[in-house]
């Protein structure tokens, strides 16, 4: 896979995974419930340390993290109804709209791991990093169910 496509692909999930850490810190601290505000609070530091490992590998791949805003301006529509559902306080509809930034963040891993050629130890962190933002997902999609 050529540099500049890797360096895109990666720039795509880096701002996948922060617009996912804002999400949960947003919904962590206007959520009332405090088991919510835990599991929220454990993701938003998830989705940071995962940003923190892309950008490491970036570094050792010599590729330039963007550090301009959202690359695709898509992908914060993953989160974007995320306010109106914490105004209503209403936990079912947060963990409906946490779940679906959740499906936009698997989608986003999935596409990344069909790449060719991601150097060994690139494709190790991807493919860890998948396997939690499922959990994560699966998690999400739980409590979703069990607050109808």
């Amino acid at each position: 896979m050529e540099a500049k496509a890797t360096q895109a692909l990666l720039n795509e999930l880096v701002e996948t995974l922060k617009d996912g850490q804002k999400g949960y810190s947003d919904a962590m601290t206007d959520v009332e419930d405090t088991k919510l505000k835990d599991t929220f609070k454990k993701y938003a530091a998830q989705r940071a340390s995962y940003v923190t490992e892309i950008e490491d590998q970036m570094f050792k791949l010599d590729l330039k993290p963007d550090e301009s805003a959202s690359v695709t301006g898509t992908v914060h529509r993953a989160w974007i109804d995320l306010k109106s559902a914490l105004t209503s306080k209403d936990n079912h509809a947060v963990l409906a709209e946490c779940e679906r930034g959740e499906d936009y963040a698997k989608k986003a891993y999935e596409t990344a791991l069909k790449a060719q050629d991601l150097p060994g130890a690139l494709h190790t962190v991807l493919t860890k990093q998948a396997a939690g933002v499922k959990q994560a997902h699966d998690e999400i999609k739980a409590l979703r169910d069990a607050t109808k």
